[in-house]
C-alpha cells in the first residue's frame, strides 16, 4: 500500500513527525485555541466567584491558567526528555477541581489554594514514574467510574450559576438564556456532522451571550474597559506555608482528584496516538507516561502562579481525528495562541463576561458528555457481575454522600469532611472493592530470573509445574512453554546487547482465566513493539529477518492474545494461551 493510499483509507494527512504547510498548521492552531479557551477561562472564573473571591484576583488566576496552557500545550507536543506525550494535547484548567478548588478558596484564600496545587502535583510525577506499578489498580473500571462521578461533584456548583444575574433583571431572562444555550449546543451536536459538531459549543455560548445581551446581561463593560495589551490587575498569591488543619483536611482530596486529573491525561493520551498515526499501531505507554508528566509540569506551574490546576482537553483528539492532521507543530501553534491570548486582557473579558446562567448551560453540556466517556471507559473494558457491582455500588455511595444522604452528622466530622466530597469517597470505595478482588484472586504463580535465553530450563519446569497444578494434559504444557520460549527469545533479540541484559531481570507470573492461561512477563525491553510487529507479519520487508518472522508467526499461531505495554525501562507482554480442544495437542 502507498502512502496515499493509506492516507486515504486511514485520513491521516500528517503523522506527528510530519511538517504541514506554515499557514496550515498556524490556522489549526488558531482554530483549536478558539474552541478550548471557553473552558480554559470558564473554570477560574467559576471558582473564584463560587469562592467569594475578588475581581482582581480573578483576573490573575484567569491570566495564569491561560499563560500556564499555554506552555504546557507546546510541552506536550516537543515532549522534553520524558515529559511530554510528543502529539497534539491541548491543555487546559480541570473541571475536576472546581469542587475542592472552591472550598480551597473559600477556607484559606487563593495562597492556600497554591500550596494545595502545588504539593498535591508532586503525585503526578510519582504516578508518571510508576504508571506500570498501578495497573490492577487503576483499572478502567475504577477509572470510569471515578470520571463519571465528576459531574455529580461538579454539578451543584455549576448550577448555582444559573441564578447568577444581576438584581432587578427580568425573572425570564436566566432561564430563557440557558435554555437556548443548552438547546443550540445540543441540537448541533445531535444533528451536525464534520467540523460544525466541533463548533457546537462555541456557537451555542455565542448564541446565549448574544440573548443575554438583548436582556442587559451580559457585562459589555468589562469588555470595554479592558485594554487590549497588558498583565491583569490583580498580584501574584504568594503562599500559605502555616500547614495548618485546613491543609490537612484538604490534601487527600486535592491527592485524589490530581489522580483522577491524571486518569483522564492517561485517556486522552491513548486516544491521540489512535488518530494520529496512518498505519494503526500498538500504544506507546512512555508517551502515555510522558503525557502525564507534562500534566504534572501544568499542574506545579498553576500552583506557582496562584491559580487552578489543568489537565489535557480532548478537544485535540476530536480536531486531529476530524482534519486527518496530527503534526506536532500544530500543538506547538495552539500552545504559543494561548500564551498570546494571556497577554490580551480585552480577548479573556470577552469570555469572563458572559452570564453565570449561559456559562452554567455550557458546561452541563459538557459535564454531561464527561458523564458518558466514564460510562463509555467502563462499558468498553466488559462488564461482568463483578465490575458491574463495583462501578454501581462506588458510584451510588459517591452519589450518596455527595447530596449528604449518607449519615452526614458523621460524615461531616471525619477526616475534616473530606468524605463529603461524593468523587473521593465513590473513588476510593471503588479503589477498595478492586484491591480486594486483586488479594482474593487465584494465586498467581511467579518466578523471578535473569533476564537470559539461560534461564529457559527454568521456565519450563515452571510452566510444567503449573500446567499440572492446574490440571491441564501435555498438549496444554506444550503450548505454554513454546509461547513462553518465544515471547522471552523475541524480547531478549530487541535489546541492545549482553552487557545491558545482565542488569536486567525478568519476572514471569502465570495465573488462570476463564479456562485458559495468562503469562505475565515484566522485563527491560526495547524500542519495538510485538503487537505493531506481529501485525505487520503479512507484510514482507527486507528488515524483519527469516527467523524473527518465523518467531513471531509461532507465537501468533500458540496465543490467542499478545499485548505489550511499553514504559520508561519497564516492558510487559501479556500472552493468553487457550487450552486446545479435547483430542488436539
Amino acid at each position: 500500500m502507498t502512502t496515499d493510499d493509506s492516507d486515504r483509507h486511514t485520513g491521516v494527512r500528517y503523522q506527528p513527525d510530519e511538517r504541514p504547510p506554515a499557514a496550515l498548521t498556524v490556522a489549526l492552531g488558531l482554530q483549536l485555541a478558539i474552541l478550548c479557551i471557553a473552558g480554559i477561562v470558564l473554570t477560574p472564573s467559576i471558582v473564584v466567584q463560587a469562592a467569594g473571591g475578588t475581581e482582581a484576583y480573578l483576573s490573575w488566576a484567569v491570566f495564569a491558567a491561560v499563560a500556564v496552557s499555554g506552555a504546557t500545550t507546546v510541552l506536550q507536543a516537543v515532549r522534553v526528555g520524558r515529559i511530554g506525550a510528543g502529539y497534539v494535547l491541548a491543555m487546559g484548567t480541570s473541571g475536576a477541581f472546581i469542587a475542592v478548588c472552591v472550598v480551597a478558596l473559600a477556607r484559606g484564600g487563593p495562597a492556600m489554594l497554591a500550596t494545595l496545587v502545588v504539593i498535591s502535583s508532586l503525585f503526578q510525577f510519582v504516578l508518571s514514574t510508576r504508571l506500570s506499578l498501578l495497573r490492577r489498580i487503576l483499572t478502567p473500571t475504577v477509572t470510569g467510574t471515578v470520571i463519571m462521578l465528576i459531574p455529580v461533584t461538579v454539578m451543584p456548583i455549576v448550577f448555582g450559576g444559573l441564578k447568577d444575574v444581576p438584581d432587578g433583571t427580568p425573572a425570564s431572562a436566566a432561564p430563557l438564556c440557558a435554555l437556548a444555550t443548552a438547546l443550540i449546543i445540543g441540537g448541533i451536536a445531535l444533528k451536525a456532522t464534520g467540523a460544525l459538531r466541533l463548533w457546537a459549543p462555541v456557537i451555542g455560548v455565542v448564541a446565549g451571550s448574544v440573548l443575554a445581551g438583548l436582556y442587559g446581561i451580559y457585562d459589555v463593560s468589562r469588555v470595554a474597559e479592558a485594554s487590549w495589551i497588558g498583565l491583569p490587575e490583580g498580584d501574584w498569591p504568594g503562599f500559605d506555608l502555616d500547614f495548618g488543619p485546613v491543609f490537612w483536611a484538604l490534601l487527600p482530596a486535592f491527592v485524589f482528584v490530581t489522580l483522577v486529573g491524571a486518569i483522564e491525561t492517561i485517556g486522552d493520551g491513548v486516544a491521540i496516538q489512535r488518530v494520529s498515526w496512518r498505519r494503526p499501531r500498538a500504544v506507546d505507554f512512555r508517551a502515555v507516561q510522558g503525557a502525564v508528566a507534562a500534566d504534572g509540569v501544568g499542574n506545579l506551574l498553576s500552583g506557582l502562579a496562584g491559580t487552578v490546576p489543568n489537565t489535557t482537553y480532548s478537544t485535540s483528539i476530536s480536531m486531529t481525528a476530524l482534519t486527518g492532521i496530527g503534526a506536532r507543530s500544530v500543538g506547538i501553534a495552539l500552545g504559543v495562541v494561548f500564551v498570546v491570548l494571556a497577554f490580551i486582557p480585552k480577548a479573556l473579558a470577552v469570555v469572563l463576561a458572559i452570564p453565570g446562567p449561559v456559562a452554567a448551560a455550557y458546561l452541563t453540556v459538557l459535564l454531561a458528555m464527561l458523564f458518558v466517556v466514564g460510562m463509555r471507559i467502563v462499558i468498553q473494558d466488559g462488564v461482568d457481575y463483578r465490575k458491574g457491582l463495583i462501578a454501581g455500588v462506588a458510584f451510588w455511595v459517591g452519589a450518596g454522600f455527595q447530596n449528604g444522604m449518607i449519615f452526614p452528622e458523621y460524615v461531616s466530622k471525619l477526616a475534616g469532611g473530606l468524605l463529603e466530597n461524593g468523587m473521593t469517597t465513590g473513588g476510593l470505595v471503588a479503589i477498595l472493592m478492586t484491591l480486594f478482588m486483586e488479594l482474593t484472586a487465584p494465586r498467581r504463580r511467579r518466578i523471578e530470573m535473569a533476564f537470559d535465553v539461560s534461564v529457559l530450563p527454568g521456565i519450563r519446569e515452571f510452566l510444567a509445574a503449573f500446567a499440572s497444578r492446574s490440571g491441564w494434559d501435555g498438549g496444554m504444557a506444550y503450548r505454554l512453554d513454546a509461547a513462553a520460549e518465544e515471547t522471552l527469545l523475541t524480547l531478549l533479540r530487541q535489546n541492545d546487547g549482553a552487557g545491558e541484559r545482565d542488569r536486567r531481570r525478568l519476572l514471569l507470573t502465570a495465573h488462570k482465566e476463564d479456562g485458559g492461561a495468562v503469562l505475565e512477563f515484566i522485563a527491560a525491553g526495547g524500542e519495538e513493539n510485538l503487537e505493531d510487529r506481529i501485525a505487520l507479519l503479512g507484510e514482507r520487508t527486507e528488515e524483519v529477518q527469516v527467523e524473527q518472522e518465523a518467531s513471531l508467526r509461532l507465537l501468533r499461531h500458540l496465543a490467542s492474545s499478545i499485548r505489550h505495554q511499553q514504559y520508561h525501562d519497564t516492558d510487559i507482554v501479556t500472552v493468553r494461551v487457550d487450552a486446545p480442544a479435547p483430542g488436539r495437542d
